[in-house]
């Protein structure tokens, strides 16, 4: 039984739209602004995107009110109130038009709040953090903003019953890629940042660790003014390998996935990796250049993700 940190008293429920014209509203909203992920989306069976859709979704929203156009409004109480709510939604109980997708969502998968709350953790540390002393802090601050996700999906996606089919391996557990799917959302998040830089300076954050920056000489200044030097490509090699060693990591779990989940998986992770070799492409020019991967070059990523999936 789901266990709620505060009681709750529930009052006369809103008039609120019906389950298909929220889970559309979420469609649209993951096309409009997360091009790239929606469409590896559109490579799941229908339940399962969603689904995907919703937790999306409910992710940018939490975003959106560190972020968002009212960010400057948002407070501790304003992240009560959210986390308050999402306990409505799991107890079952939608307070608005997407959060009932959501409450769907939950009735047919078994998502569990922890991730949730820890991701609206991650916007406490938005609000009060624009600097990174270590790349330990740093994770922890990807891992609640963007490992959750993956483990959020991980659950949508389902396991492949069959892993261990063959005789001798039919006593082992089927071990979910936890650590993967956590893996797969810091690469992601490590990647907005790269591609960021520019934008989070102007709103004075800067999330590229600081022991970092004291390795590769750079400095604060540096970065404020955009300087684009040799100590500022050998610091960026250095971050892009460092996201590169992450999606390495995913990719070893998405075998143990359900099979129609791995080519929507692989896509997903070939396309948004592709974002690092435009920052390259760009000569690492993150703050006057947005990197963005072409359509026709996505597009060419599937097939090969397809094969990746086939074979993993």
């Amino acid at each position: 039984m789901l266990q709620l940190t505060r009681p709750f008293t529930m009052t006369a429920a809103p008039k609120l739209v019906s389950l298909e014209a929220s889970y559309e509203q979420c469609r649209q909203i993951t096309a409009e602004y997360s091009k790239t992920f929606y469409m590896g989306t559109l490579l799941m069976p229908e339940a399962k995107r969603r689904a995907i859709w919703a937790i999306y979704v409910w992710c940018r929203r939490t975003d959106e009110l560190v972020d968002g156009p009212q960010a400057q409004f948002t407070t501790e109480s304003t992240l009560d109130h959210w986390e308050l709510q999402l306990e409505h939604v799991f107890a079952g109980y939608p307070k608005d038009d997407a959060d009932v997708a959501l409450v769907d969502t939950l009735q047919q998968f078994s998502l569990d709040i922890q991730p949730f709350r820890d991701m609206i953790a991650g916007q406490r540390m938005d609000l009060h953090r624009s600097r990174y002393e270590t790349f330990e802090d740093l994770k922890l601050y990807c891992y609640r903003v963007a490992g959750t996700v993956g483990l959020m999906s991980t659950t949508v996606m389902g396991m492949d019953a069959g892993v261990n089919a063959a005789p001798w391996r039919r006593l082992n557990p089927v071990v979910p890629p936890i650590k993967e799917a956590v893996a797969l959302g810091v690469a992601n998040q490590l990647t907005n940042i790269l591609r960021d830089v520019g934008e989070d300076a102007r709103r004075d954050r800067i999330y590229l660790p600081q022991e970092d920056l004291d390795l590769f000489d750079y400095t604060e200044a540096d970065l404020m003014n955009g300087v684009i030097d040799d100590r500022w490509r050998s610091l960026m090699r250095f971050q892009i390998q460092r996201a590169l060693k992450y999606y390495q990591e995913a990719e070893s779990g998405i075998g143990r996935l359900h099979p129609d989940a791995r080519w929507p998986v692989w896509s997903a992770l070939m396309l948004y990796r592709k974002i690092l070799d435009v920052i390259v492409e760009n000569d690492y020019d993150v703050f006057n250049r947005r990197a963005f991967v072409p359509k026709s070059r996505k597009l060419l990523c599937l097939p090969q993700a397809l094969i990746r999936a086939r074979v993993s």
